[in-house]
């Protein structure tokens, strides 16, 4: 749909006539300095080679750009079909270890053994998909946290920053503390009536500047809600030489804190012991969190004042061309 912003500078199209109509034309003064006996054939000859009509093609034009640059400044405008927009009341970072004890392989996705790392990303990547209307980011820790993706409600391009984390990537050690900090910086001024990080490690704070405890503190003071998810089996059976043993692959894994960080939020905790369980974990924080939609519209708008106002300067250039040319 057209429509016109300030449609009110209509008005201004007959000042031109207005002016020509009411102001008297000025009368020349000057006085002949040569006398020519023959002076009217050659003013005659002179309007024969310029054109009778001249002055009269020169006032369309100038009317026509006039016209032009009004219809510019009235600023047209296109009005697309109402868009409709999803709403949420959720910020929602995902914090993801990517330090390098998510190597072990003691996971399993569609029945062949894989990383920690590897079951993280498809079952975050598909919980992602799922947060349809909600502001989604994206946090990875290892030696220190970085932003991979800002919250955003492009979810493709959420899932595709976590089909590209790779273990130690950003070093080998697990900066929990350092994480929940910039976790905080990002929602804290998001206007969201509920702003949720979910963290997911598989180990213990052993680096960054701020202690995990802390950080949650200071998350809990801005209203957001932390939910902890410790990754690793406990019990895999290793061969070797002297035959088979049973080991605990998570034994680092620091639960008391994850506990500790997640009442402080008024999150929750969960324990992802293989695969499936992530799974459940993830549509339980699905419930726990649920994405309310509102409904907007926006109409696209694009402006374009840009045609008239185009060709209002190539009538100007080419009447000025037409002056130097001796033609007007």
């Amino acid at each position: 749909m057209l429509r016109f912003e300030w449609w009110w500078i209509v008005t201004l199209w007959p000042l031109p006539l207005l002016v020509r109509w009411l102001v008297p034309v000025a009368k020349r003064r000057q006085q002949p300095a040569l006398r020519v006996p023959f002076f009217e054939q050659l003013q005659q000859a002179s309007s024969a080679a310029s054109g009778s009509g001249s002055d009269s093609l020169k006032f369309y034009f100038a009317m026509l750009m006039w016209c032009f640059l009004v219809l510019a400044c009235m600023r047209p405008q296109w009005l697309g079909e109402p868009v409709d927009l999803p709403i949420s009341g959720r910020d929602l970072m995902l914090g993801l270890d990517i330090s390098g004890s998510m190597r072990e392989q003691d996971f399993e996705v569609r029945g062949r053994s894989v990383e920690r790392m590897e079951a993280a990303k498809v079952v975050a990547s598909e919980f992602v998909a799922q947060r349809e209307g909600d502001r989604v980011g994206l946090i990875l820790f290892g030696d220190n946290a970085q932003v991979q993706t800002p919250l955003t409600y492009d979810l493709k391009t959420v899932q595709h920053f976590i089909a590209e984390s790779m273990v130690g990537l950003i070093g080998s050690s697990t900066a929990i503390g350092d994480a929940i900090g910039l976790a905080v910086k990002r929602l804290k001024e998001r206007p969201a009536q509920s702003r949720v990080l979910i963290l997911l490690t598989d180990g213990a704070n052993t680096a960054g500047a701020v202690t995990p405890l802390d950080a949650a503190e200071v998350a809990k003071q801005y209203g957001i809600r932390i939910h902890t998810i410790g990754v690793g089996a406990e019990q895999v059976l290793v061969r070797d030489l002297f035959g088979s043993r049973v080991v605990n692959p998570s034994k680092a894994l620091d639960e008391k804190t994850l506990r500790e960080i997640a009442d402080i939020t008024g999150g929750k905790y969960f324990r992802a012991r293989n695969t499936k369980e992530m799974v459940g974990i993830y549509d339980e924080i699905n419930a726990l969190e649920p994405s309310e939609i509102d409904s907007l519209q926006q109409r696209p708008l694009a402006e374009l004042y840009i045609w008239p106002l185009s060709v209002a300067f190539c009538l100007s250039v080419y009447l000025a061309w037409r002056r130097f040319r001796g033609l007007a």
